[in-house]
């Protein structure tokens, strides 16, 4: 988790998804990229770096349109020169640098990834909503289902990202998320002396026996010796997440997905209950 992507619409919530990224590439010794995505009228001719197709302002096509995104495009270096002098105060070790794209987000994501050999992308989420749309709403959706790294969403400030608990929650039973298991050794070396919480949440009445031996397994299995299970009863995966990770205070959720439908097939079975969003903690999604 050295190089990191950080996806900026300028909104509070960028800024927190900025300054957790800042703290996590100043303990990785990594870099930062940050990407804005500009959404150009369709008259506009413009190449996609930013700027007209033929090197100066056109003479037909988007008239005023062009006008107008030569005069966005200076307010957001603005805004953009704005954030890396910002950065250079708080983190002068970290190297950060910035993108400005006119192709879709999805496009402009994986053509960042791959420029700037990407590890990890870094995003703001809004909203006081469900859990379900708090992970799949909007943006934050298209990235958890598409992004081509792990998705770190933030929601609110992160102060110095002082990360003590982690909480995986997974259906250990059913599959095995290799991927998470990667995540939290990488995430080991960064916050060493954080205690890892494996989550399985279960039906009121069923038997907790079967998932506290399938976390052991797991753990032994991917040599995590700092990580324990952790099994409650709840009618739903979402409400058990939601209550275990404000009793256990965590300051990090680690949640498997699956690429084309988003979630695991154990959290999309119920996830309608709202949670406490407003405490809730960063979210880091790792593929399956």
């Amino acid at each position: 988790m050295k190089n990191l992507l950080v996806l900026t619409d300028f909104s509070s919530e960028s800024r927190y998804a900025f300054d957790g990224a800042l703290q996590l590439a100043r303990r990785a010794g990594g870099r930062v990229v940050v990407l804005h995505v500009l959404d150009l009228p369709e008259t506009a001719n413009f190449s996609t770096y930013g700027g007209p197709v033929s090197g100066e302002l056109p003479n037909g096509g988007g008239g005023l349109d062009d006008v107008f995104v030569l005069r966005l495009l200076r307010v957001i270096k603005q805004r953009m020169h704005r954030l890396l002098d910002d950065a250079a105060g708080k983190a002068p070790n970290v190297l950060v640098t910035d993108r400005v794209s006119t192709k879709s987000l999805s496009e402009a994501v994986a053509e960042t990834v791959e420029q700037d050999d990407i590890d990890l992308i870094v995003m703001g989420a809004q909203g006081h909503t469900p859990l379900e749309h708090f992970l799949l709403g909007s943006n934050t959706e298209r990235m958890v289902r598409t992004a081509p790294r792990p998705v770190l969403a933030i929601k609110h400030p992160v102060g110095a990202l002082a990360v003590q608990r982690i909480v995986m929650p997974a259906d250990f039973v059913a599959e095995a998320p290799t991927a998470g298991a990667d995540s939290l050794r990488a995430l080991g070396q960064l916050y060493p002396e954080a205690a890892v919480h494996l989550l399985q949440v279960v039906k009121p009445g069923a038997d907790k026996e079967r998932a506290r031996l399938a976390m052991a397994d797991f753990a032994r299995h991917h040599q995590l010796p700092r990580a324990h299970p952790v099994v409650v009863h709840a009618a739903s995966p979402a409400a058990g997440i939601a209550a275990y990770a404000d009793r256990a205070d965590a300051d990090l959720l680690l949640l498997p997905t699956h690429g084309r439908t988003g979630l695991s097939r154990w959290l999309q079975a119920s996830i309608a209950e709202r949670v406490a969003t407003h405490a809730f903690p960063p979210v880091l999604t790792v593929r399956l």
